[in-house]
């Protein structure tokens, strides 16, 4: 009777030529996401409109045929069969993709879940006011990413953190998870001055069009030992990526490079490299993100010529302290289905040094000496404890 319900409505909203393309036009907490596993990947069928609903969502509101209707009804109802969301739509049940397979891609590995809408990602058209944050998977991403939210949009839209989750505000561009928007598509849509958006990307693969644009990016790096720990713990509950395997086969093919986006030492190395010769990159590292954030969102500012106050600075860096962060549903990732959270929290310790818990001595000695023959031709230097 309930899915019966639930189709009639659908159906309904269809007949009325109203489809949600940007994930449901609820725009509050936890009725926006469940509405969002249902509406988030856009119909093809018909021409997208840039309508707008009062809330500011981006829909459909083209007239349909009776035959493409039915396609649309059958394409619903088959999802809705097909899926559990219709029972209860949260990342505890909603069905997650296979795991993936390693596969070198212009010689850095990766999964088809980042490279399956490269066409796109590789055309996609920066604006000169768009800022990027880069990072290796698991450095601080989404930490730098709520912290320029903040920053840009805490007064102008004071709901904004209560009312869409951070991988909405801030897209993960060359992402493409069946039944979710692609990453470019949601960048496309974004409606904020500036847009940000966030990759993972290593320097080399990064699209044109955000060097010609002079777009500022915004790199962050963490020491190897505990990228490598923390990007364990992500790969054990994250199905968008390969099983992990146990810790020391792990580490050895972190050391060997064969890690989803490819080799750490390459990708911070090739980052660095860059900013060498472009002042339109701020590189920062986790480290002292941890050992003083008051300090390093001075900075940011700085780089990004922003006048915040020094309340709204305050005010922000008590907002991205890490145990606020872990408890925020926004900025957790707690609705991403593709993630178990039953095997590890997506925000786990945020500290420097937790990779003392996990190396052994053998395991530590191996890996300085390999890190030393690595490194040994860049300037570029880490901490492993603040």
């Amino acid at each position: 009777m309930c899915m019966k319900l639930l189709l009639y409505i659908i159906i309904n909203c269809t007949q009325k030529v109203k489809l949600c393309f940007s994930g449901g036009c609820v725009t509050r907490g936890k009725e926006r996401r469940q509405e969002m596993n249902l509406c988030s990947e856009p119909l093809r069928t018909g021409s997208r409109g840039n309508n707008k609903e009062p809330g500011g969502k981006l829909c459909k509101t083209d007239s349909y045929e009776n035959a493409a209707q039915q396609t649309q009804e059958r394409t619903l109802h088959n999802r809705l069969r097909s899926s559990s969301t219709w029972q209860n739509m949260s990342a505890d049940t909603t069905p997650r993709p296979p795991r993936p397979t390693l596969s070198d891609f212009h010689g850095v590995s990766m999964v088809h879940y980042f490279t399956d809408n490269w066409e796109k990602v590789q055309n996609f058209k920066a604006r000169p006011d768009d800022i990027l944050v880069a990072t290796y998977p698991k450095a601080g991403t989404t930490w730098a990413s709520y912290i320029l939210d903040l920053l840009y949009f805490s007064l102008r839209q004071p709901d904004r953190m209560t009312s869409a989750p951070i991988y909405e505000r801030v897209p993960f561009l060359e992402m493409h998870i069946p039944n979710f928007m692609t990453g470019t598509d949601f960048a496309d849509n974004l409606d904020t001055t500036p847009r940000l958006i966030k990759t993972h990307l290593p320097v080399q693969l990064v699209p044109k069009s955000f060097w010609e644009q002079k777009c500022r990016v915004v790199y962050v790096a963490r020491n190897a030992k505990d990228n490598a720990v923390s990007y364990f713990h992500f790969d054990r509950m994250n199905f968008a990526h390969p099983e992990p395997g146990d810790w020391n086969s792990y580490l050895q093919r972190f050391m060997d490079g064969k890690m989803v986006f490819g080799s750490w030492y390459d990708h911070v190395t090739g980052w660095w490299e860059r900013k060498q010769s472009c002042p339109e990159i701020h590189y920062m590292f986790f480290e002292d993100m941890v050992e003083d954030t008051g300090r390093e969102i001075e900075k940011l500012c700085s780089f990004l010529g922003l006048g915040s106050t020094a309340d709204e600075k305050q005010q922000i860096r008590d907002l991205v302290q890490f145990d606020t962060m872990k408890k925020d549903d926004m900025a957790n990732y707690s609705t991403v289905p593709v993630m178990d959270f039953k095997v590890s929290p997506f925000m786990r310790k945020g500290k420097v040094g937790d990779w003392k818990n996990h190396f052994t001595a053998t395991q530590n000695e191996q890996f300085d000496e390999d890190y030393k023959e690595k490194m040994k031709n860049t300037t570029l230097q880490f901490r492993t404890e603040v």
